[in-house]
């Protein structure tokens, strides 16, 4: 698409030229030419190109061609003045305005890009800034919360829509002067109204609030096993109370016909001591001492204590010999075995 080239009219703070640029083609529209016969009180010939443009320019720069871009519906006072009602027609009545957007043309072009330029008239233009700064930045205070800036951030956005408002230039295509009227008067067909209103609102920015800002989170480094017990909270996670505890293999006792657990047999064991065990006495084929170690020389495993019983106190024949009265031959050494048995 070729470039728009706009005149120093359509410039922001540019006020309006004394005329308007046209620029036609070599062969003039049929609906042009009808168009300007309507509008025309006077009888104007309309035979070439020139008198064509001559006759648009003339009708266009008129101080009265003000056209009706479009409408809008604003409401008079900030959310907190506006009054409240039952009746919606009450409401609509009170707190809303009509704000008409008139314009003016400052270029038409046939050649390049058949289109046709407007630009808003200085009183529609104060309208809308006096709305912006006198509504529309009270509730957009009203409804953000409070931050350092936010008063230098609320006067930014109202400069800018100033600027804005006064560069603001909408063009359509040629055709758009057909609504054409008597005194270069006209509005906008076939819907354009509402392409103006979208331009126009897209222009009042919403006041935005900074994002919130992002707090480092400060970790912990990872504590050494050899960290103390109070920091136990930032280690891993723990093993799970219900499974059961590790046993060391010195714990364990050689196996038992009691029902009892490994640690309640040692503990059992330990709180026994030597001398209450009474188990029968082997035959005492062999010498046995009177106790032996319960650990084993290595210090390192732990081995069932050797119960043995006291071995029978026998009585020699030299010591029974002055009780008795009986020799040595009359004692019965050869009944040795009933002794012991006995016993």
């Amino acid at each position: 698409m070729p470039p728009q080239l706009l005149p120093a009219s359509a410039a922001a703070f540019a006020p309006r030229a004394t005329s308007v640029n046209v620029v036609l083609g070599s062969k003039v529209e049929p609906w042009l030419t009808q168009t300007l016969k309507r509008i025309n009180r006077i009888k104007r010939p309309l035979n070439s190109v020139p008198q064509h443009q001559r006759c648009l320019t003339e009708t266009l720069s008129s101080p009265n061609a003000i056209w009706t871009l479009a409408s809008l519906m604003l409401p008079k006072a900030p959310d907190s003045e506006l009054r409240k009602d039952s009746n919606p027609l009450i409401e609509a009545i009170f707190n809303f305005q009509l704000l008409h957007l008139e314009a003016y043309i400052v270029h038409v072009d046939m050649v390049l890009r058949n289109e046709v330029a407007y630009k808003l008239t200085p009183d529609a233009i104060e309208s809308l800034i006096e709305y912006h700064k006198d509504i529309h930045c009270v509730n957009a205070k009203a409804s953000t919360y409070d931050w350092s800036e936010k008063d230098q951030q609320c006067k930014k956005l109202h400069e800018d829509f100033v600027q804005a408002i006064n560069k603001f230039v909408f063009t359509t295509h040629v055709s758009a002067l057909e609504g054409l009227e008597e005194d270069g008067m006209g509005e906008l067909l076939s819907g354009k109204s509402e392409d103006v209103k979208n331009a126009v609102m897209n222009l009042i920015k919403p006041l935005l609030p900074p994002p919130p800002r992002i707090v480092d989170v400060v970790r912990q480094p990872p504590l050494l096993p050899s960290s103390p017990a109070n920091a136990s909270m930032w280690s891993g996670p723990t093993t799970p109370s219900s499974l059961p505890a590790p046993v060391d293999s010195w714990r364990v006792l050689p196996s038992s016909p009691a029902s009892t657990s490994a640690d309640s047999q040692a503990s059992i064991w330990a709180s026994i001591a030597m001398t209450e065990v009474q188990l029968p006495s082997p035959t005492p084929s062999y010498s046995q001492p009177a106790f032996s170690q319960p650990y084993s020389s290595a210090g390192l495993y732990y081995s069932s204590p050797v119960v043995t019983a006291p071995l029978p106190h026998l009585s020699l024949p030299s010591m029974l010999a002055p009780h008795c009265g009986a020799g040595y031959n009359s004692f019965g050494w050869d009944r040795y075995q009933e002794y012991t048995t006995t016993m």
